[in-house]
């Protein structure tokens, strides 16, 4: 569509790196552009990074289009306790079905799964989960900005080809947070427990304000309506989903 308008990137190397906005995962994003199209690292992540901001923005006006009152009022069950063991073998059992099944996208799962085995396993490794979760995370987060950042000149930014990322991007954004609703909408066709449809626009992967907006929308049809913990769980999927399509598309594409 876009030729050699694109920096000289192939036309499907740049698709496949813009569309992965839609997953609203900045990390993901960077990882898959890095490798199908370096140079539209930079735009490509302020378009990620600044739809993940616009969240509470964006996603209430889609939820409420494509929504009843009474859908966004149906109550969602309370959730069972999980084990302790079910929480250490979720981590391992993810990341082997990747080595399996997509072995490029091991090192986005990996990454993800290590934080949460970290966390699950208790005291005997609670000093490095917390380095994970503080300090080791602002200084990825730092040197992230600044790689990133100097990829990003000024004559790059300002240009047509930047805005077009930005305005393909929210299109991606928006129909990811679209799917994720009408996905729920169909469940409750042939399901007997009816599902609120507001937690399926938490299935993008932006964690967890995602969850919060869809529990805030609920909230504001029904005080007592908190589907927050529910939201969850199609939110940290969306982690999940967003670095398995990421490693399907490097793979299509490379």
């Amino acid at each position: 569509m876009f030729g050699q308008d694109f920096f000289g990137v192939d036309p499907l190397k740049a698709a496949a790196s813009i569309g992965i906005i839609g997953g609203a995962d900045g990390p993901t994003a960077i990882w898959l552009t890095s490798r199908l199209a370096p140079n539209l690292l930079g735009a490509i992540a302020v378009a990620a990074y600044s739809y993940m901001a616009l969240v509470p923005i964006i996603q209430p006006p889609i939820m409420k289009a494509l929504t009843t009152k009474e859908e966004r009022a149906i109550a969602m069950p309370p959730l069972r306790e999980v084990k302790k063991i079910e929480k250490i073998c979720f981590p391992l059992i993810v990341l082997l079905l990747c080595a399996f099944l997509l072995k490029d996208a091991v090192p986005l799962i990996g990454a993800l799964m290590l934080g949460n085995l970290a966390k699950e396993v208790g005291p005997s490794v609670a000093r490095i989960a917390d380095t994970m979760s503080n300090a080791l995370i602002n200084i990825v987060t730092i040197m992230l900005g600044l790689s990133v950042g100097s990829k990003l000149a000024c004559e790059k930014f300002l240009s047509g080809t930047t805005l077009g990322i930005l305005a393909l991007g929210l299109v991606a954004f928006c129909v990811g947070t679209a799917a994720g609703v009408i996905m729920a909408k169909i469940m409750n066709l042939v399901s007997k427990e009816k599902v609120n449809p507001l937690i399926g626009s938490a299935g993008v992967s932006a964690v967890p304000m995602a969850a919060r907006v869809s529990n805030k929308v609920s909230l504001s049809e029904n005080p007592t309506n908190f589907i927050l913990m529910q939201a969850m769980g199609p939110n940290v999927s969306g982690v999940i989903g967003s670095a398995v399509v990421a490693g399907v598309l490097y793979t299509l594409c490379r």
